[in-house]
């Protein structure tokens, strides 16, 4: 699946089982639950902390929803991901082509 298509997914889903789009803002909000989701799972199976009783390791489970409200957001402003990723991309190139591959403490 491409970007393209699934911010046509995501749209396609709202329309037939969402009713409408959360406000801009609320799906914010829920964008950073979702982020402090996937940070808990990330803190027990690679930190320090330990899995409580009936917790899982839903990494994937957990990334998928924190692009699905990003997906709803990007939607909700417009903005073409694909567009604004490859432009993110030669941002990081232009600025980073060299920064990384002479930084001693890599």
């Amino acid at each position: 699946m491409t970007i393209e298509e699934a911010q046509r997914c995501v749209d396609d889903w709202i329309k037939d089982y969402g009713v409408r789009y959360f406000s801009e803002l609320t799906n914010m909000a829920v964008l950073t639950e979702e982020v402090g989701e996937l940070a808990r799972v990330m803190a027990r199976k690679y930190g320090d902390q330990s899995f409580k009783e009936g917790e899982k390791d839903n990494i994937a489970d957990e990334m998928a929803d924190v692009l699905w409200v990003l997906i709803c957001l990007a939607n909700q402003t417009g903005t073409d991901l694909t567009e604004a990723f490859r432009k993110n991309i030669e941002k990081k190139t232009d600025r980073d082509k060299f920064r990384h591959k002479n930084n001693p403490k890599l």
